[in-house]
C-alpha cells in the first residue's frame, strides 16, 4: 500500500507554488516535502497518479509553475530532526563572506566544516546559515566541497538563481579553480587529465571513489605553479564536478594531494607535519560564473589560508639553494 490509511489521520495536503518552488521539477519537489520518504515510494505514487496538479496527472520532470496546486496523498514521512540552536556559535560565518546580494552569497569556507548536517555531523554550514538569516526564503548549496577542503562556497537565494546556477554547472559554465600541494616534481607544464571515476565498492572503512572505465566521465587540468622541495604547488582547473575529483585525479598520476588522508601518500604526509600541516592541502581559489539575473561575469576569489602558506615557507626555507 502506499498512502496510510485515513485511521493514521494524515490528511491529503494541497500546496500552492510560490516563488521559492516555482521551476523546480515535480519529483525534487516531493523529496523536499516527503523527508524521509524512501525515493523508490515517491515514483510509485507518481505512476500511480496519486500526486496531481490542478487536478491532473503530471510525469516526474514537470516543472513547476508559479500558482499550480500540488495534490500530496497521505503518506507518512519521518519526524522533523530536533532542532539544535546554534546561539553564536557560527557568528563569525559573517567575516568569511566574500560577496552577496539578493541572490547569491558566496563564502570563504574552512577545513573541517562540512557543508550540511548528517553522517555524525548535527549542524553543517548551510543548516548554520539557516539558522542565522530566518528572514530568507531560501538559502540551497549549489555545490558542494569535501569537509577538509577550504575556499569558494556558493550559495543560491532564490530558486531561479539556483536552477542557472545548476545549469552552467552542468553546461561547463562554471570554472573552479583549485590550488593543491602535491607529492613530488611535476615534470612538464599544464596536463589535461581524463579519467572515469565511480564510487567503490562497500567494504571497511568509508567507500572510495575509483578510477573506472564505468565511471562518469571527469577532466582535469594540472597546471604547476612553483616547486617547493619535494613538493610542487599546483593549480586544478575541474572541467567536471564528480566526488573528489582533484584528490582521486591527483593520486591517479601518481602526485597525490599533501595531508590527504583517504587517497594520500602516507609518508610524504608524516613528512610534512612537522612543518605544520595539519589538514588536506586542497583550496578553492577561485570560481567564474554569470550572475543568474544581471548576466554579468563574476569572479570570487579566497585566499589561500595562513596555515598553507606557512607550510609553503617552511618547505621553501628547507630547499637546497
Amino acid at each position: 500500500m502506499e498512502t496510510d490509511t485515513k485511521s493514521d489521520k494524515i490528511p491529503v495536503r494541497f500546496v500552492e507554488i510560490d516563488e521559492s518552488h516555482a521551476g523546480q521539477r515535480l519529483d525534487n519537489f516531493l523529496i523536499s516535502m516527503l523527508k524521509g520518504v524512501p525515493k523508490s515510494r515517491i515514483y510509485r505514487i507518481l505512476r500511480k497518479g496519486e500526486v496531481r496538479i490542478n487536478r491532473g496527472r503530471a510525469k516526474p520532470d514537470y516543472r513547476l509553475e508559479l500558482g499550480d496546486v500540488v495534490r500530496i496523498p497521505p503518506v507518512r514521512t519521518a519526524p522533523a530532526p530536533e532542532r539544535v540552536e546554534l546561539g553564536d556559535r557560527f557568528a563569525w560565518l559573517a567575516d568569511r563572506v566574500l560577496y552577496e546580494d539578493d541572490q547569491i552569497l558566496a563564502l570563504d569556507k574552512p577545513t573541517g566544516l562540512a557543508v550540511h548536517g548528517g553522517s555524525g555531523v548535527s549542524v553543517g554550514l548551510i543548516e548554520a546559515l539557516r539558522q542565522l538569516h530566518p528572514e530568507a526564503p531560501m538559502l540551497e548549496l549549489v555545490h558542494r566541497l569535501d569537509r577538509e577542503t577550504s575556499g569558494c562556497l556558493l550559495v543560491a537565494k532564490t530558486r531561479a538563481a539556483l536552477m542557472s546556477l545548476h545549469q552552467q554547472l552542468r553546461e561547463g559554465g562554471m570554472e573552479k579553480r583549485y590550488l593543491a600541494l602535491v607529492m613530488g616534481g611535476w615534470r612538464g607544464g599544464a596536463r589535461h587529465i581524463s579519467a572515469a571515476l565511480e564510487r567503490g565498492e562497500p567494504g571497511r572503512g568509508k567507500r572510495k571513489v575509483e578510477v573506472s572505465e564505468e565511471g562518469k566521465e571527469a577532466e582535469s587540468i594540472f597546471t604547476p605553479k612553483g616547486r617547493y622541495g619535494s613538493a610542487t604547488l599546483m593549480e586544478i582547473k575541474l572541467l567536471t564536478g564528480r566526488t573528489h575529483q582533484a584528490r582521486v585525479h591527483a593520486a591517479h598520476v601518481k602526485h597525490p594531494i599533501a595531508g590527504d588522508d583517504k587517497y594520500g601518500d602516507w609518508e610524504f604526509n608524516r613528512e610534512l607535519r612537522p612543518l605544520g600541516l595539519k589538514r588536506l592541502f586542497l583550496h578553492a581559489r577561485q570560481l567564474r560564473f554569470t550572475h543568474p539575473t544581471r548576466g554579468s561575469k563574476m569572479t570570487v576569489e579566497a585566499p589561500i589560508p595562513s596555515e598553507l602558506t606557512a607550510v609553503l615557507e617552511r618547505l621553501r626555507d628547507e630547499t637546497p639553494a
